[in-house]
């Protein structure tokens, strides 16, 4: 690397630019080098054994102590760097301690929505080590692992936040993305339903079997009235409450005949007491797209 500051005798070559002996070396240290790669490798082989320990733990029905198992592997794994991302190569059935995990295509393009939860190292670049590459892969088997067991453990709000760290991993998951979808629907909320809607038409561009597209085909449209319904319903909700709180605030402050406050230290400042209510504000279309506000008693 060219030292950007130099002098202007050392420009004009006046005097000879000798090298500092205490400037650092824009070459690497290979054993430095070396030592990183050793010490990546070292934790990935206390983090695959723990894994295998909690895949004995899955498989035998002990859904706590193999939770345990993939933190405790997971923790022995270095932090997801966050920079610019595209693909990760996907786990494989073997990595996953749940048997029935189908590998995704390793060229598949990652989808909009994982792109905006978090932007990652694309490990899938010549310019990472395979270390670097087995690091992400497992990491992704990992969550994903443990969001199984959450969904075992009857905690599909966990689980839901597990999968979405293994999908940040590996977008092209499918697994992650099945498991995913399948517990925001027992949540079955507005958000979590909507969340479901994305997962089905991510899994529309990377499932390949015909009976798998048509079976995600017919839960779209069964999602489809109960996204509409949940959304109606904390609509509703929310408008109810506000409705509750603008009468609370409207009844303790205007007397209802004299439009003077009603609430004073004589007096009782109960909700809704000789006030007025959202109900005497009626909202109609004006005829231009907006509404107009209209006051009665």
């Amino acid at each position: 690397m060219d030292i950007a500051d130099v002098d202007s005798a050392i420009q004009l070559g006046t005097i000879p630019m000798q090298p500092s002996a205490t400037e650092p070396s824009s070459h690497p240290d290979p054993e430095e080098e070396e030592s990183e790669e050793t010490l990546v490798e070292n934790h990935l082989e206390v983090a695959n054994e723990r894994k295998a320990e909690g895949n004995e733990c899955f498989r035998a029905g002990k859904w706590n102590e193999a939770l345990v198992a993939y933190r405790s592997a997971l923790n022995c794994l270095p932090k997801r760097p966050t920079k610019p991302q595209d693909t990760p190569k996907p786990p494989t059935r073997e990595e996953d301690g749940d048997e029935d995990d189908t590998a995704p295509a390793a060229d598949m393009k990652p989808t909009e929505s994982a792109e905006k939860e978090e932007k990652v190292v694309d490990v899938s670049s010549p310019g990472v080590a395979e270390a670097d590459k087995e690091v992400s892969q497992l990491r992704a088997v990992l969550n994903a692992n443990i969001g199984a067991c959450f969904v075992k453990l009857g905690d599909h709000k966990e689980a839901v936040k597990a999968c979405s760290e293994a999908i940040l991993d590996s977008p092209t998951y499918v697994k992650a993305l099945e498991r995913r979808s399948s517990s925001n629907e027992i949540i079955n909320s507005w958000t979590s339903l909507t969340s479901v809607q994305e997962d089905y038409n991510t899994l529309l561009k990377l499932v390949t079997s015909p009976s798998q597209l048509a079976d995600i085909r017919r839960k779209l449209q069964h999602l489809k009235p109960r996204l509409e319904a949940a959304q109606k319903r904390e609509t509703d909700e929310m408008l109810g409450k506000l409705k509750g709180l603008g009468n609370s605030i409207l009844g303790a402050i205007f007397d209802l005949g004299t439009g003077i406050p009603a609430c004073t230290h004589e007096t009782d400042c109960g909700a809704g007491n000789f006030g007025l209510s959202t109900d005497n504000f009626k909202f109609e279309p004006n005829g231009a797209g907006g509404y107009s506000v209209n006051f009665s008693r």
